[in-house]
């Protein structure tokens, strides 16, 4: 029985270069919305750059949001390096309950995290910690308190989506040879998820950096006190003060440039920059 071959489908490059055309024509909307906010934070802020940085108040607020950010950082890594594991590695009870809970925190707003914190360390529990030299609100260390409670369920989020795509059998494997589970955690588990680690990490820290809701609600905009960037920025608003308040959001335009920059080179695979410089083979060889 002779088969009649079938006529090929007409237009179909046509169609998958309109549909290719479309998308690439959305995209450049959320780019060009993006850009133009960014195009203005520049415009506003360059030419007053050098007077922010030459300010008192200005610096106080880069080293206070820089300080606080490291440190809630390095928390959030301490504690979601750990938590990760036992959700994943583990025969923890109610973990999805638990899982559950750290999502549940992400979809509040930050000004909610910051006044349940309010409320946490205005009780007689947090003003027995006062009394013990250990005061929160409208304190520095309440910064720390604010973004750690804002970027922590971040930070386990990244952490819990890396553990569970490496392969288990790895690190059975390194048990079976006389591993221990830190050792195995420590030698296996976390070398394959190191590019997370440090992008959660720069990412953390940019959060943090950029952190306002919770910390307003907790300590509050104070000068010279309590004051960090994006403070600084709403205090230069409230007084009339635009030019410096664009200055100082191209300050953190900056911080936040440099930050996705660290992230990108310490992320880049060991072994590219040894393939990229190696030279190819000649035909002759």
């Amino acid at each position: 029985m002779i088969q009649r071959n079938k006529p090929p489908i007409k237009h179909a490059g046509r169609l998958k270069d309109r549909f290719s055309a479309v998308c690439i024509a959305i995209a450049c909307i959320p780019l060009l919305f993006i850009g133009c906010a960014i195009l203005t934070i520049i415009a506003g802020g360059v030419t007053h750059l050098s007077e922010a940085v030459s300010s008192a108040e200005v610096l106080f607020s880069l080293q206070m949001s820089v300080a606080t950010s490291t440190i809630s950082t390095a928390l959030c890594l301490l504690i979601a390096l750990p938590t990760a594991y036992a959700f994943t590695r583990t025969n923890m009870p109610c973990k999805r309950a638990a899982e559950t809970l750290m999502q549940l925190t992400m979809s509040l707003p930050y000004i909610v995290l910051g006044f349940a914190l309010l409320l946490m360390f205005s009780s007689p529990a947090g003003k027995a910690l006062k009394d013990f030299g250990f005061a929160v609100v409208f304190q520095p260390v309440g910064i720390v308190f604010a973004q750690l409670i804002v970027n922590l369920p971040f930070s386990i989020r990244m952490m819990l989506t890396a553990f569970k795509d490496v392969n288990p059998r790895m690190e059975f494997i390194a048990k079976t040879l006389g591993a221990s589970s830190f050792q195995t955690f420590r030698t296996v588990l976390l070398p394959l998820c190191r590019n997370t680690v440090i992008s959660t990490f720069v990412l953390t820290w940019a959060r943090g950096i950029g952190e306002f809701g919770a910390t307003l609600m907790l300590v509050g905009v104070t000068r010279m006190r309590t004051e960090t960037l994006p403070g600084s920025v709403y205090l230069s608003i409230s007084t009339g003060n635009t030019d410096t308040a664009m200055a100082t959001a191209m300050i953190m335009l900056v911080v936040s440039a440099a930050t996705l920059v660290i992230s990108n080179v310490l992320t880049k695979p060991i072994g590219a920059a040894r393939v990229s410089n190696r030279k190819r083979p000649r035909k002759d060889d």
